[in-house]
């Protein structure tokens, strides 16, 4: 069995999907990269295929159901889920080495950075991290290291377009498995450069607040995609 499994879902991200994968050019030896493509109509599976990375194809436009394809699909004993448009640093690899010989009960994550030198991002990064370590509520743009055992275990990402990974934190029965690991994953700053960012977290609050209460992910993935 690999180490690890990386699992990357795709839709049309040619131009993030070449730096992502240089970032984790370092690992072949030590486990598998798979890609998760839903239908791109651009070069991103050109672009797996250059790198020599797996690429599994989902027939539908589903994150959650592309990560759990790629995790059924995995053979690496820790599962590592990263979106495309995410960054990592040179030694990121080293420096998690000694969290993946450690309790595998535990979830780990990145600590929250935006890809740009925008102040108001900084005052974002700081509000997200405090969301995730103190109340315990990391989502997937901040990469998640789970344990095969314990992602199967909790019945991984259920096959819904989007929420997968609020649905699948707040499943587990005991938060305090939740860690932060000290290194930063650098995360896109596109969907937060097409709005004012306190508007667009309040709507992403107000996105999770409404699935929360029972609303149809059809009806806000609609709502969180459009113009």
């Amino acid at each position: 069995m690999s180490k690890i499994s990386i699992i990357i879902p795709t839709f049309n991200e040619a131009n993030n999907l070449p730096l992502l994968l240089s970032d984790l050019s370092s690992i072949q030896k030590e486990g598998e990269i798979i890609i998760v493509d839903c239908g791109s109509e651009d070069k991103t599976i050109d672009i797996a295929n250059i790198y020599g990375v797996k690429v599994c194809i989902s027939k539908e436009r589903n994150r959650g159901l592309q990560l759990n394809m790629g995790a059924k699909n995995s053979k690496g004993e820790w599962l590592i889920f990263l979106h495309a448009d995410t960054r990592l640093t040179n030694d990121w690899f080293r420096k998690i080495n000694s969290f993946l010989n450690g309790k595998k009960d535990s979830i780990y994550y990145f600590k929250f950075k935006i890809n740009h030198k925008k102040i108001t991002f900084r005052v974002l990064e700081v509000l997200v991290n405090f969301r995730s370590r103190f109340f315990k509520q990391p989502y997937g743009d901040q990469g998640l290291i789970i344990h095969r055992t314990t992602y199967f275990k909790n019945n991984g990402f259920r096959e819904i377009p989007l929420m997968e990974d609020v649905d699948f934190i707040r499943r587990l029965n005991n938060k305090n498995d939740l860690k932060q690991i000290n290194l930063p994953i650098f995360t896109s700053s596109r969907k937060w450069e097409r709005t004012n960012i306190f508007l667009q977290a309040l709507k992403n609050w107000n996105l999770r607040r409404r699935w929360i209460k029972g609303e149809s992910t059809k009806s806000l993935y609609f709502d969180y995609y459009k113009k």
